[in-house]
């Protein structure tokens, strides 16, 4: 089926779990912008990034094309309504998302800012649960997700936007985008394939170039921050609110009480092994955001090994309270850390670093007020063992898998990983447990038999209630 200019385009602003993890928040309800018709383009024009901006996003998602007027329908019949399926490409400049206030209409909607195409999908023909969205950028794969990962499902939506806006044949609904959207600059290409059952729309191709025609002063210009920065290459995540009151209950008990009240919730593998810290005295609470090395290959260091790569964007999107957890698989045969690095994540305001790889500059790195818990020491960079590949993304640490935004907790005694949900409930009961242990130690201290008392019987829980009133 063809693909013609829709009459409006509506875009969802987060609806991928995976998204929502990076973003460090997952919404109750979608919401929307709109971006005008001209900024449509074919699969094979080029994009300009405009001159004087840096940040130009490149989103990969699935468009909806509606074939017949939907008004006040529901999300049973919602899919009903739709005739097509293809590939979007969702870009946008960060430079200019302040002087939007969240239209983003000048920061999404230039001209070909939405390619679509090549071809669409008859959608009497795939199954919506069963979707697969692919984004490349250079021939890497760089965003992967199927439609098992939406947040609200294609009738939802068609449901939602029709309670207000009549939906009209040919208009367009972009569903979202998942983890991995980043940025493009000249000389890039970037490609969106939607697939399913052997069925595809092909690679929307778009190749990226560099603007020659400034912004005038006459409207807002182009203006970044490291946050933007953050944004914009998708480090952004902070999916649990670390309050300093929250902070400090948990550093009111050690991690060995935090162990055994996750281990009776069920969680006894959140321990990330193996590790030492520059700073054994210093606890370490924060939120987790996350990076990950691939083992070291020649051609995939020269390409992600050099410039703002992984590795520099993770320590410089670090903000106060955040732990940066680093995947390196364990392996101590090279430094994933060294000592301008932390020192960076220190002046970021970041709570601490946790690797399960080598650590460079040792003697400089504990001369920092940051605390790092590392492998071991080793004097050799990166490049020896390792490749810096993904940030915010859910890793594996000293064997315990890690998301952004779980909770990390450290003292002398080791570190785990708390799930945000948990946290609450869990260092609620290790304040009790600590202050039943502390009980029992006067107890013991004086002279009484261990036998009924720990665990306590129904006699010492009296003793002990008695005990807590006179506190």
């Amino acid at each position: 089926m063809a693909l013609e200019r829709p009459g409006k385009i509506i875009a969802v602003h987060l609806n991928y779990a995976s998204r929502a993890a990076q973003r460090g928040r997952v919404p109750q309800q979608p919401s929307y912008f709109l971006k005008p018709p001209t900024s449509v383009a074919a699969s094979g024009a080029a994009l300009e990034r405009p001159a004087g901006t840096e940040l130009l996003g490149f989103e990969g998602e699935i468009a909806l094309v509606i074939g017949r007027p939907a008004r006040r329908v529901t999300p049973e019949t919602g899919w009903s309504y739709v005739d097509g399926v293809t590939a979007a490409n969702d870009f946008g400049v960060y430079d200019l998302r302040y002087a939007d206030k969240g239209s983003n209409l000048r920061s999404k909607g230039g001209d070909g800012f939405t390619p679509l195409g090549p071809a669409v999908l008859p959608a009497a023909e795939v199954d919506p649960a069963a979707l697969r969205l692919r984004t490349w950028l250079n021939g890497e794969l760089v965003q992967e997700d199927t439609t098992g990962g939406l947040l609200f499902g294609f009738g939802r939506l068609i449901a939602d936007l029709s309670q207000l806006i009549t939906l009209e044949p040919g208009d367009v609904v972009l569903t979202g985008t998942p983890a991995g959207a980043s940025v493009a600059v000249p000389g890039d290409v970037v490609e969106v394939e939607v697939d399913t059952a052997g069925r595809t729309t092909g690679r929307l191709v778009t190749p990226i170039t560099a603007g020659t025609v400034p912004l005038g002063p006459y409207g807002a210009l182009p203006r970044v921050d490291d946050e933007q920065r953050a944004d914009a290459y998708g480090t952004s995540a902070a999916s649990f609110e670390l309050t300093p009151a929250l902070k400090e209950r948990i550093e009111s008990v050690g991690t060995a009480t935090l162990s055994a009240q996750l281990r009776q919730r069920g969680h006894d593998a959140v321990s990330i092994d193996g590790l030492t810290s520059t700073r054994p005295g210093t606890r370490l609470t924060g939120r987790a955001r996350t990076l990950r090395y691939l083992p070291y290959r020649e051609d995939l260091f020269e390409k992600h090994g050099g410039g703002y790569n992984a590795q520099k964007r993770a320590i410089d999107a670090l903000g106060p309270g955040d732990v940066l957890v680093v995947e390196a698989r364990g392996e101590r045969g090279a430094g994933t850390v060294g000592d301008l690095l932390a020192l960076r994540a220190q002046v970021r305001g970041a709570a601490g670093i946790v690797t399960d790889g080598g650590l460079r500059d040792v003697a400089a790195v504990s001369a920092l007020d940051i605390p790092v818990h590392h492998a071991g020491p080793h004097p050799a960079v990166l490049g020896r063992r390792h490749v810096p590949w993904d940030t915010d993304v859910a890793i594996s640490c000293g064997g315990a898998a890690v998301c952004p935004g779980d909770v990390v907790a450290g003292d002398a005694d080791g570190v785990l990983v708390i799930p945000p949900d948990l946290v609450e409930e869990v260092v609620a009961a290790a304040i009790e447990q600590e202050r039943r242990e502390e009980f029992i130690a006067e107890q013991v201290a004086a002279g009484e038999r261990v036998e009924g008392l720990y665990p306590m019987d129904e006699h010492w829980r009296a003793k002990y209630a008695a005990w807590l009133e006179k506190r």
